[in-house]
């Protein structure tokens, strides 16, 4: 947490620095003399968050500051799991969005240098919110009651539950055998089910399908991602289980159960 503070203070200083009207003279450099290629939006379905992807040519500290109009209103940091600091593969998430909206962004970073960059001030466009014909997640705020393992406390089953994109369940190396047990809370009657995959810059934790258990009832494999698979199913306790994946510490951003009943 004092990390992520720390980063957040650091960024909130650069943003100052660019309504001041700094300049590269002043020691800020243009994030293009870093960067690989130009960032990549990848936008999520709900139009309710999007993860900014870049990989910088040397080992930085990256965020991305974003809002509807100036001076943003919004930050988001890049998270590294092991918390050694500056990496070449970046993907904060923005979280927050409404659907069908068009934002501005500006992603800033730092090197061990001390140096900092600053890209130009760009926009992207959030699509419009699906039409809901799979029905509500229920699964948001159910009661986590039994896990296959948890990396760190930062990291912990509940991410998975709490309807942040922000914030991820991983498992300290479960692969294959990671598993998340919730309780909804009441018996509902299920129209889909989804599973959100936490994966790692290097490709392994990536989780490519998974299975459902609702009271004792298995349902199965589906594909992981963003995307709900349908399915008609009536029970309270779910238990998600990784079908197969590239291994490591699997674990998910979100598990999802549907319904037009319930939560």
């Amino acid at each position: 947490m004092r990390r992520r503070l720390l980063i957040v203070v650091l960024f909130g200083l650069a943003l100052v620095g660019c309504s001041t009207g700094q300049s590269e003279d002043d020691g800020i450099g243009d994030f293009s003399e870093i960067a690989e290629s130009d960032p990549v939006i990848e936008l999520d379905p709900s139009g309710t968050a999007a993860t900014l992807r870049v990989t910088t040519i040397l080992d930085a500290v990256c965020a991305v500051a974003y809002g509807v109009d100036g001076p943003f209103g919004s930050i988001a940091t890049d998270q590294d799991m092991g918390g050694g600091g500056g990496h070449s593969d970046h993907r904060p998430v923005m979280t927050g969005l409404l659907p069908g909206t068009t934002y501005q962004y500006r992603l800033q970073g730092v090197a061990a240098d001390g140096k900092m960059y600053r890209s130009e001030v760009m926009t992207f466009t959030t699509p419009t919110a699906a039409t809901g014909s799979i029905g509500a997640n229920v699964a948001v705020g159910a009661e986590v009651t039994d896990v296959s393992s948890e990396f760190s406390s930062e990291f912990a089953a509940v991410n998975a539950v709490d309807g942040d994109l922000a914030t991820e369940w991983s498992s300290r190396g479960d692969g294959d055998d990671a598993f998340i047990t919730i309780d909804l809370g009441e018996i509902v009657d299920g129209t889909a089910v989804g599973f959100r995959t936490r994966t790692m810059t290097n490709g392994s934790a990536t989780t490519e399908t998974f299975t459902v258990e609702v009271d004792g009832t298995q349902f199965g494999p589906f594909p992981a991602g963003n995307k709900p698979s349908e399915v008609t199913f009536r029970g309270r306790v779910l238990t998600y289980r990784v079908d197969s994946s590239s291994g490591g510490n699997t674990g998910a951003i979100e598990v999802e159960a549907y319904s037009h009943t319930g939560g």
